[in-house]
């Protein structure tokens, strides 16, 4: 029976085997080296002396830097720190926390090649992670991997990242009738939160969007809204901090982000009808105390339950609001700097979905006179 520890056993021919850490691989993996003795006592006497001849003097990779790669991920962290919203970095840190540092953070970075990658890839999707979070913590490597490599000038391996395809998905719109019961439902007893989606759902705002917007930020004499602040919920990295999360209310998703949305004068008697205008008093509460997105989704849930409406999450809303606007026949670049968003192409792609109806309309327009058909 070997002593805890020691990595000394005794083997089925009779004689000692003792190992010790003679190196490491590229991946990170432990080379050991192995000595035998005919006795316990031989076996550990020879290990030893060879541990204590390599004792601060351990083998290291041809290129020379001991450095696992999970140096360089912490050391690129650091860097990002002071360049990027503080939302953005705590993203960096959960992808860098829960995937990269577990799966290669252990490698010597001239093992990590294409191959590695697509394995570590092949272990995220494994996992249930959707195509489009691997997506994200792999442009995170990819970035980590460009900085690596400015520190292993001539010598870093080319590594290749191929993202995973995604499955297209339809996403949940709400069909007029679905929309018009489910404002009926709101008006019906209308409260602050009621409100504020119902406001969500004739402006398009992000919940985040929805949950930092005060009074202050609406004009009743312009009929506009002015989107400069977002809430989301973010992990506390401060190790002073009193929770694992916090509530972080801080500048738009983007520059884009920070918009002007002009309503209709239907909209703005909701407004006037709707409890406390006071500057600093948020929308989703009359009040100085915020609501957060959680609770909101929460309240949201409720209110489609009650109304007989199933698989609507928030961002159903803004994907309603895109597709009512289309269906009225907006011009895409409004409805693009409405939505928030840099490139109109994004609008197109992800928000604006026909419904049979439009589609139908246009089928109509198809002139098939003159090909011999009535």
């Amino acid at each position: 029976m070997p002593k805890k520890g020691e990595n000394i056993f005794k083997r089925k021919d009779g004689r000692w085997e003792a190992r010790y850490v003679k190196g490491y691989e590229l991946s990170g993996k432990i080379k050991y080296g192995f000595c035998y003795g005919k006795t316990y006592k031989e076996a550990k006497a020879k290990v030893g002396q060879i541990k204590g001849a390599i004792l601060n003097n351990l083998p290291v990779p041809a290129a020379g830097n001991q450095h696992r790669f999970s140096f360089f991920c912490e050391e690129w962290l650091k860097m990002q720190k002071t360049r990027v919203k503080e939302s953005t970095y705590v993203k960096y840190d959960t992808m860098l926390q829960c995937h990269i540092l577990p799966g290669l953070g252990g490698c010597f970075p001239l093992g990590i090649s294409t191959q590695v990658v697509e394995a570590f890839k092949a272990e995220l999707l494994e996992k249930g992670l959707s195509a489009q979070s691997v997506k994200n913590i792999l442009m995170v490597l990819h970035a980590v991997l460009h900085y690596t490599a400015g520190q292993f000038p001539g010598v870093f391996p080319n590594v290749e990242i191929r993202y995973p395809r995604e499955s297209r998905k339809e996403p949940r719109v709400l069909n007029g009738e679905e929309q018009l019961r489910f404002m009926s439902y709101l008006l019906e007893n209308m409260d602050p939160c009621r409100f504020g989606v119902i406001l969500a759902l004739l402006t398009g705002l992000r919940i985040g969007e929805i949950c930092a917007l005060q009074w202050g930020n609406i004009s009743l004499r312009d009929n506009t809204i002015r989107i400069d602040s977002t809430m989301q919920r973010l992990k506390d990295l401060d190790p002073e901090g009193v929770g694992r999360t916090k509530i972080l209310i801080g500048p738009p998703k983007s520059d884009t982000s920070a918009r002007t949305i002009p309503f209709q004068d239907s909209v703005a008697e909701l407004c006037r009808q709707t409890g406390s205008h006071r500057p600093g008093a948020y929308v989703l509460t009359g009040s100085e105390e915020f609501m957060e997105p959680r609770k909101l989704q929460r309240r949201l849930k409720k209110y489609t339950r009650e109304c007989g409406l199933e698989g609507v999450h928030f961002h159903t809303l803004r994907h309603s609001f895109a597709t009512r606007c289309m269906e009225a026949g907006f011009d895409l670049k409004s409805l693009s700097e409405i939505l928030g968003h840099s490139k109109a192409s994004t609008t197109l792609d992800i928000y604006v979905h026909s419904s049979l109806e439009i589609k139908r309309s246009n089928m109509e327009k198809l002139n098939f006179q003159g090909m011999g058909w009535k």
